[in-house]
């Protein structure tokens, strides 16, 4: 199983930063928070939340159709 982490390597950042100064450009940073939210995700069923759970429909469980944060798919959207 493979991990993806969103830190990127410093001898990426060094190599952009040169193209940069080297063809004289200009830079721009941005932070996505909410990036994971947004996210499209293959099937991916969970238990009821506890507030949640009706009379006759215990054993029910429930499709998600956009990403949470701490799933392990999360990374990879």
């Amino acid at each position: 199983m493979r991990f993806f982490s969103p830190v990127v390597k410093h001898t990426s950042i060094r190599m952009v930063l040169a193209i940069v100064v080297q063809f004289d450009l200009e830079l721009e940073q941005m932070d996505v928070k909410i990036t994971f939210l947004h996210g499209e995700l293959e099937k991916i069923y969970m238990k009821q939340p506890e507030s949640y759970i009706q009379e006759g429909k215990e054993n029910k469980v429930c499709l998600l159709k956009k990403s949470l944060y701490r799933l392990k798919q999360s990374p990879r959207q």
